[in-house]
């Protein structure tokens, strides 16, 4: 049984916090359609992977993606349209925030007990203050939901009013706006849960997208937040020393895709600043990810590592990933 005991730090300096972030589609394997199944079995696959951070000390938070669990949910709204009322975007973001953090925090849980340590894991509802006025709102960017083919794209801009966007050579897909975090609501929960020992699940998709009044009221708006930018915020927030973006690749690479290729092992924090000003890196993928780490990075953070689940375990190391490193 997974007992609960507190853990006292008091005596010793206090165990490093990292803040890990992983992609929605990191619970859909490639030819996978993303049933129940699959993302039980995929949350299992991630936990086992991330408990070598645990393995080796760390207090952690665990911030996940969502786009195409929301898109399928908002799929969902527009066939039933006629007989279910409609829930906004922020709702749907905020249930699959639930839904995939129950999974992750099962799965964690009994990752953690079959080793015998003893933490609890915790998810959080979060929210995150965006500003009205960001320009994303009257720019829909972020793609959400499956890739639909040209008949497809053409009637759920016809009939269900969606922006629509091509993602060359891979179809063309819903976009919603994508509005930049300012700060986290839930910041001082999250910190308390990591230290007290146990394990957060917080952020999800990005988390719930929501603005505050001058009276610190909040009110929820139609957008999907990048999850590597509030995971990079939320990091600063709760003081962490290490944000870990996971991707589908081991590394950042330079010129992907191509017989140049090649890895970036250890950078630095002027040449992470010169790869966010030459926009180096494509702004669909890896580009807002090294934005997310030289945000960190520039708000006083130490590290930032860019790896894939699979190869965690040996970039910790550093026989693996993309290592950012902190003005010293």
């Amino acid at each position: 049984m997974n007992t609960h005991r507190r853990h006292d730090w008091t005596a010793q300096p206090p165990p490093p916090v990292a803040v890990v972030a992983m992609g929605g589609h990191a619970f859909i394997q490639s030819g996978e359609r993303g049933t129940y199944e699959d993302h039980e079995r995929n949350a299992r696959q991630i936990c086992k992977e991330l408990i070598v951070l645990v393995e080796r000390g760390y207090r952690i938070v665990i911030t996940h993606g969502n786009g195409p669990q929301v898109g399928e949910l908002l799929l969902r709204q527009e066939l039933t349209r006629n007989e279910l009322s409609r829930w906004p975007l922020d709702v749907l973001v905020a249930e699959t925030e639930g839904s995939l953090g129950y999974l992750m925090q099962r799965a964690m849980l009994n990752e953690l007990n079959a080793r015998g340590i003893h933490r609890w894991v915790v998810t959080l509802v979060t929210q995150v203050v965006v500003d009205r006025a960001d320009p994303a709102f009257t720019n829909p960017s972020k793609p959400v939901g499956p890739f639909l083919d040209a008949e497809q794209a053409a009637k759920a801009r016809d009939e269900y009013g969606w922006t629509i966007a091509e993602e060359k050579g891979r179809g063309w897909r819903r976009v919603v706006p994508s509005p930049r975090p300012q700060h986290i609501v839930q910041a001082d929960m999250v910190r308390e849960v990591v230290a007290s020992g146990n394990i957060a699940v917080a952020g999800g998709g990005g988390g719930v997208p929501v603005t505050m009044d001058g009276a610190g009221n909040y009110d929820g708006v139609e957008a999907v937040i990048d999850k590597d930018l509030t995971s990079s915020v939320l990091a600063t927030d709760i003081g962490a020393d290490l944000l870990v973006i996971l991707t589908a690749v081991d590394a950042v690479y330079l010129d992907w895709g191509t017989p140049q290729s090649r890895r970036l092992g250890a950078v630095t924090m002027a040449e992470c600043e010169r790869h966010v000003a030459d926009r180096t890196f494509p702004p669909g993928s890896m580009g807002p990810k090294v934005e997310a780490i030289h945000g960190f990075l520039e708000r006083g953070g130490s590290r930032g590592l860019i790896t894939s689940a699979r190869a965690l375990r040996e970039a910790l190391d550093g026989r693996a990933g993309t290592h950012f490193i902190g003005r010293i």
